[in-house]
């Protein structure tokens, strides 16, 4: 696995462990060699994720609407940026140039983005793996409601484990590693295969 794209807030929240878990997200990335790919911003989590990953060394890819440079004030410093026409556009991108996604604590645009991976994945459109990083409980009533849905009919017992929920981003890493189905040439640990 190469690439993560990470969703997450345009502001810090009201709890500075969500800064501290997106750093800690940055650092485990990084650790393992996995490309950040996100939304592009340099405020709130997304800016501080980026910048972690930069400070570290690795590399970290935005992609930003047009219309959302100036308000999510797009970050200058990435290692790439793609400025692209429009929502549609960015949340495509980002799952081209991804291998597996995380939803850290954000806002709605957050569960926007995160919930249509994860329909993806129901529908067969990518089999890349979902996860959740789970700071400070923040998406137990997410895991609950899902839950629900699935109690009540909605949601396939199968397609409620879509999502995969940890509160440590290395053990989320290691999840989504076994889970993700291997590019050519990579076992599931992202090794080269030699034959």
């Amino acid at each position: 696995m190469k690439t993560i794209a990470v969703y997450c807030g345009a502001s810090h929240g009201a709890n500075p462990l969500y800064a501290e878990a997106a750093r800690e997200r940055a650092r485990a990335l990084v650790e393992h060699n996995i490309g950040l790919v996100y939304g592009g911003g340099k405020v709130g989590l997304m800016g501080v994720i980026a910048d972690e990953v930069l400070r570290l060394g690795g590399e970290a890819t935005g992609v930003i609407p047009k219309a959302l440079v100036e308000r999510e004030v797009g970050h200058a410093g990435l290692t790439r940026l793609f400025v692209v026409k429009d929502m549609h556009e960015r949340k495509a991108m980002m799952s081209d140039l991804s291998e597996g996604f995380i939803a850290m604590p954000g806002g709605m645009g957050t569960l926007e983005e995160l919930f249509e991976m994860v329909t993806w994945a129901q529908l067969g459109i990518h089999a890349k793996p979902v996860g959740l990083l789970n700071t400070k409980g923040f998406y137990d009533g997410l895991k609950a409601f899902v839950r629900h849905q699935r109690e009540e009919g909605f949601v396939k017992p199968e397609h409620e484990g879509l999502m995969l929920i940890e509160e440590d981003p290395v053990a989320l890493i290691r999840r989504l590693r076994a889970v993700a189905v291997p590019a050519a040439g990579e076992d599931v640990e992202g090794e080269i295969l030699r034959g």
